[in-house]
């Protein structure tokens, strides 16, 4: 039959079909149920194709069963093998192109296995524990192996073609487990063994991030993963290595350390640059200005970056003249570039003090020449305590009236009787502490002292006469006008021993005294009843001075004396 088509080739016999042809071989081949025959393409209808195998029979066969790429045409002649499933009642092959491929596959699949060599697939879907790949069948490619490592983004691995390791097949459950990582992990193993042989510590290498943790990278070096601790990845504060690095990216580390026998490396990004800190103080000298950004912000403080690797802290004292500064977090934000001064380097511990109060003028430095000794200021009170009131002078200086400062004449238990905070008053400024930083005022300075004015209007021997306000054990306390009271001791009474005057007199009385004493510095009048006794007024007057002079003569040691006397010119008055 070969002979006679190509007898009929060569005689130039175009005008003959392909069917005419067909019909010349002597079609009489014989196929069994479950063979796997070649078929020939003779034909095309809708979305089928007609293929014979011999036989004299012909069968259709879809063309979705063909699995063609893109691009790729089937034409008539095109010779395929088919599976032969059964023979119709009717006549003709039931035929298949899918079910010979996949014989062909699991032939192949076993031979790969047996080999342990690999298979190309195209991975399909996702599945419940795993992708679905295409290597001529259905195979189970598991999440566990598909890579080193976990994959994040498992979807964009659909449609891609990958080479794989067959685990496990089982044709009859049409049945295939693959693996990825079994590639990737002898590939990793081949090049860990070709790390080993050439790392060295001090080396430096390039590595890709395969992994982000709070205390630091993994880096693959090739083969062979080494961790860079947060602390080796910059000379200055890292809060968390996502904020510098990707997963994926390369960069260039040192390999600081190196255990062999447990294939653990230690590696470092920092040491790539000089330590910032070796020459610190030639860049920062004390006392000089310079700039930063604040990087971080505390309760005690601010951390400002001068650059990287170097950081200084501004100590909440260091920040405002004031007595009393704001929080930090008041004053500036993180990201803020500001002006500061150094105070202080200590390169053995990395600490730099810095100042920002040191680029403003100190508000002491001109408080004594602005607010002299004397003058007057005002000011609203910005804090009540129990010793005092606080006044707000200007930023940076408070001033205080001490409660003993408040009033000549009045007894105030607590400042807030009188005052409130927010109130404006006037003061008189009494005296400035400039190294303590202390400033001191008073309100009762305002007016004169009503003690140095009664210390003439009272000399000893005027006779006078006042409302009892207070009595006690020890005597009668006696006003004798707005602010201004004399004490009757118990012994000035009366001539008579008197234990207690309790009992004597009452709150509200009116009662007449000599004064016998005035102390404007104690700010104590002394009164005597009992030198009244017995006498008007002008001759206990006259006796009392009389007895005065006498004692001043006689120059006594002490006042109980002149009293003493005083009562002993009495007494001899009396006599007479």
């Amino acid at each position: 039959m070969t002979e006679q088509l190509d007898k009929s080739i060569q005689d130039g016999s175009e005008d003959l079909s392909f069917a005419e042809l067909f019909e010349m071989e002597e079609n009489n081949r014989v196929v069994a149920v479950g063979d796997v025959a070649m078929g020939t393409i003779i034909g095309s209808v809708d979305d089928y194709l007609l293929v014979d195998v011999g036989d004299k029979a012909e069968s259709y066969i879809a063309k979705s069963e063909f699995r063609l790429e893109e691009g790729e045409e089937i034409n008539i002649g095109d010779v395929y093998e088919v599976f032969v499933e059964r023979r119709k009642e009717e006549g003709g092959l039931l035929l298949s192109r899918e079910k010979a491929i996949a014989i062909k596959v699991w032939e192949k699949i076993a031979e790969i296995q047996e080999a342990d060599e690999t298979i190309t697939g195209k991975i399909e879907s996702r599945v419940k524990g795993g992708m679905s790949v295409d290597i001529g069948v259905p195979a189970f490619l598991p999440y566990s192996q598909i890579d080193l490592r976990p994959v994040k983004d498992l979807d964009a691995l659909v449609g891609n073609a990958m080479d794989f390791k067959i685990l496990k097949f089982n044709k009859k459950r049409n049945n295939v487990v693959i693996s990825r990582r079994a590639i990737l992990e002898e590939e990793r193993n081949k090049l860990r063994e070709e790390m080993r042989s050439k790392l060295e510590e001090g080396q430096i290498i390039k590595g890709a991030i395969t992994n982000i943790t709070d205390y630091g990278l993994f880096i693959d070096m090739g083969g062979m993963d080494g961790l860079c601790h947060i602390t080796d990845l910059s000379w200055g504060r890292v809060s968390h290595p996502a904020k510098l690095y990707k997963v994926g990216e390369e960069l260039e580390v040192k390999v600081l350390k190196y255990d062999r026998d447990n294939d653990r490396v230690s590696l470092g990004v920092k040491q790539l640059r000089d330590d910032p800190w070796e020459t610190v103080v030639d860049r920062y000298p004390v006392n000089e200005t310079t700039s930063g950004k604040v990087v971080s912000i505390t309760d005690y403080g601010v951390f400002v970056e001068l650059e990287e690797g170097v950081e200084g802290l501004i100590h909440v004292s260091e920040m405002t003249w004031s007595k009393k500064p704001r929080h930090p977090s008041k004053m500036v934000s993180v990201g803020d570039d500001v002006e500061v001064m150094v105070l202080n380097i200590e390169t053995e511990t990395k600490r730099i003090s810095l100042g920002m109060k040191q680029l403003q003028p100190n508000p002491w430095d001109l408080v004594t020449e602005n607010y002299p000794v004397g003058s007057v200021i005002e000011g609203k009170i910005k804090n009540i305590t129990d010793f005092g009131v606080f006044i707000g002078i200007e930023e940076g200086i408070d001033g205080l009236i001490h409660v003993s400062d408040l009033s000549w004449t009045e007894r105030i238990k607590h400042p807030s009787e009188k005052y409130a905070k927010g109130e404006t008053i006037q003061a008189v400024v009494l005296k400035i502490d400039k190294e303590n930083e202390r400033f001191s005022l008073g309100i009762k300075q305002l007016v004169p002292d009503p003690w140095q004015a009664a210390y003439n209007n009272y000399p000893s021997g005027t006779v006078v006469e006042g409302e009892i306000t207070n009595v006690t054990d020890f005597g009668v306390f006696v006003k004798l006008e707005e602010g201004i009271e004399g004490l009757v001791h118990v012994s000035e009474l009366s001539k008579d021993k008197v234990k207690t005057p309790v009992g004597m007199y009452k709150v509200g009385d009116v009662l007449k005294a000599i004064v016998i004493n005035v102390s404007a510095k104690d700010r104590k009048i002394g009164l005597s009843v009992k030198t009244l006794e017995g006498d008007d007024e002008e001759t206990a007057v006259e006796r009392f001075k009389k007895a005065e002079k006498e004692a001043s003569d006689a120059a006594p040691s002490t006042f109980g004396d002149l009293l003493k006397a005083a009562a002993e010119g009495s007494d001899s008055a009396d006599n007479d």
